[in-house]
């Protein structure tokens, strides 16, 4: 049998992505809970850390992520028909996009959070590689822009995040004097969330542009809007996120009849618990546009 302590120690360490931090959370010295991962690494016969270059999970303490992830929940179910038990706030570790987390993900949660006393664990990642996060064990559930269920989950989607280029009039008047030319794209500054963003490269090539072009790198997605609105760059922006700005004139879409849709879908691990069941109730009820 396993000892869940040392899965703690495990889901911990990975959380933290160290040994010392870690250890901080767990009220234990850094030497125990190194001590934690060597007994259980003996236990299995096999390592479930990779040390370097990065700390991660191998295969086999990917596997135990996600069943300890799983556990967790279904204990939190028991908790409610036994209430001797020791009673804990249940934690819920969860991968979603920026732009759902500044837009429309409070509202739709907060409600939930409050009546289940849930604490969320939100790891923030680009709608096209959060899944990942769930298939390595670091989450028990995300949202993103796959539709394609893996194994031992289920897959709900939950409508689009219509997006457009939004830039200043100034920005405009600047750098697309003649509307959204090649020349112009190869001259004007983008803005892109992050490395593995890739609408801006959707919505040029959507424009017939397969060139370079010149960008800011802002992993915030108020950041993101802010530096728009400074007239320092455009950038692809939910509509939903930009409607005040947009209707004052601070911020012009520079090619309206080029929105992309972007799918989302809430990914999460069957039989992982009634808590699970019922935020995927709620978050079914969502009408993204």
């Amino acid at each position: 049998m396993l000892d869940y302590k040392l899965l703690q120690a495990l889901a911990t360490v990975v959380e933290c992505d160290g040994f010392e931090r870690a250890g901080d959370r767990l009220g234990l010295s850094q030497s125990a809970v190194s001590q934690r991962i060597k007994a259980l690494e003996i236990r299995l016969g096999q390592p479930v850390l990779i040390r370097h270059p990065t700390l991660q999970p191998t295969p086999a303490g990917q596997r135990l992520l996600n069943h300890y992830q799983q556990v967790q929940l279904l204990e939190r179910d028991l908790r409610t028909t036994l209430p001797t038990l020791e009673e804990a706030s249940p934690r819920l570790r969860i991968a979603l996009n920026a732009d759902s987390l500044s837009t429309w993900w409070a509202d739709v949660i907060g409600d939930f959070c409050q009546s289940e006393g849930l604490l969320l664990d939100m790891v923030i990642e680009d709608q096209d590689v959060g899944l990942k996060r769930l298939r390595d064990g670091e989450v028990a559930a995300c949202l993103c822009a796959s539709d394609q269920p893996i194994a031992g989950a289920r897959c709900v989607p939950l409508g689009s995040m219509v997006y457009q280029p939004f830039a200043t009039p100034d920005y405009i008047a600047r750098h697309f004097p003649e509307g959204p030319t090649p020349e112009a794209f190869a001259r004007a500054p983008a803005i892109v969330y992050g490395p593995h963003d890739q609408l801006q490269h959707r919505f040029l090539s959507g424009c017939g542009y397969q060139g370079g072009f010149p960008y800011h790198l802002c992993p915030s997605s108020e950041g993101f809007v802010r530096l728009a609105s400074a007239g320092i760059g455009y950038g692809m922006m939910p509509m939903m996120q930009v409607e005040a700005l947009v209707a004052d004139g601070r911020l012009i879409s520079i090619a309206p009849e080029r929105s992309l849709s972007v799918p989302l879908f809430w990914h999460f691990w069957r039989h992982s618990g009634e808590v699970l069941e019922r935020l995927t109730g709620v978050l079914g009820g969502v009408r993204l546009r």
